[in-house]
C-alpha cells in the first residue's frame, strides 16, 4: 500500500508589502514626534539633519547612504549624542559600556586641537526593507540606551574617584603607620646634662 502526499508550497512573497525600503528625515521627524519627542529639522555644514533630546542629553539623527537619483531618500541613518569631557575619558570604562551593552557604540573621539568627546551611536538601518514598527522599535532601544547613559557614568565614574581616593589614602596612611611603628621602635635617647 502505497501513500502518497503532495504539500502545496505558497510561493515565496517577495513584494516587501508595508515594508520601508528607505526613509526620509521628514519620515523619521514624524516617527520621533509620534514616539513623544520633540524634533526638528536643522542644516549643520551643508547636511540636513534631525535634532533631538532624551533624557536631557541632545541627540542627532545624521543621513547616512542616499539612493542614487533620490538624495533626500536614504538607506541608514545613524543616532549620534556627543558629551564634553572634563579631562580625559579612561577607556577601559568605555570597553566596559560596550561589552555590557548590544546595538550602539560608545567612543572617544578628540578631533585635533580640541576637547574630547564621548560619542554615543547607533546605526539603523532600512536595506532590505524593513517594517514601521522595525523603525519604532529602534527608536526604543535608542531611548533605552540614552536613558542609562548618564546615570551609569556618573556610577562608574564615581566609583573610579572612590577607587583614586582610596589608592591614595593607603600610601598615606601606610607611611604614616611606619612612622609611628619607627618612633615607637627607635631606642630611647640618653638624657643630656649640662
Amino acid at each position: 500500500m502505497s501513500m502518497s502526499t503532495s504539500v502545496a508550497q505558497a510561493p515565496a512573497d517577495l513584494s516587501n508589502a508595508g515594508m520601508q525600503s528607505f526613509v526620509t528625515l521628514e519620515e523619521l521627524r514624524a516617527a520621533l514626534q509620534t514616539a513623544g519627542y520633540r524634533a526638528e529639522l536643522v542644516t549643520d555644514g551643508n547636511i540636513s539633519l534631525l535634532r533631538s533630546a532624551s533624557n536631557g542629553l541632545g541627540f542627532d539623527v545624521r543621513p547616512g547612504n542616499a539612493f542614487p537619483g533620490k538624495p533626500d531618500h536614504f538607506a541608514d541613518v545613524a543616532f549620534v549624542a556627543v558629551l564634553t569631557v572634563q579631562g580625559s575619558m579612561p577607556l577601559d570604562l568605555v570597553n566596559k559600556w560596550n561589552r555590557m551593552h548590544r546595538f550602539c557604540r560608545l567612543f572617544v573621539d578628540k578631533p585635533q586641537g580640541t576637547d574630547e568627546f564621548l560619542v554615543l551611536t547607533l546605526d539603523l538601518s532600512i536595506a532590505g526593507a524593513v517594517s514601521p514598527n522595525n523603525v519604532r522599535t529602534q527608536l526604543q532601544i535608542w531611548d533605552s540606551l540614552i536613558q542609562q547613559l548618564i546615570p551609569w557614568l556618573r556610577e562608574e565614574l564615581g566609583r573610579l574617584a572612590s577607587s583614586l581616593e582610596s589608592a591614595k589614602e593607603t600610601p598615606k596612611q601606610a607611611s604614616k603607620e611606619a612612622s609611628n611603628a619607627d618612633a615607637n621602635l627607635a631606642p630611647p635617647r640618653p638624657a643630656l646634662n649640662s
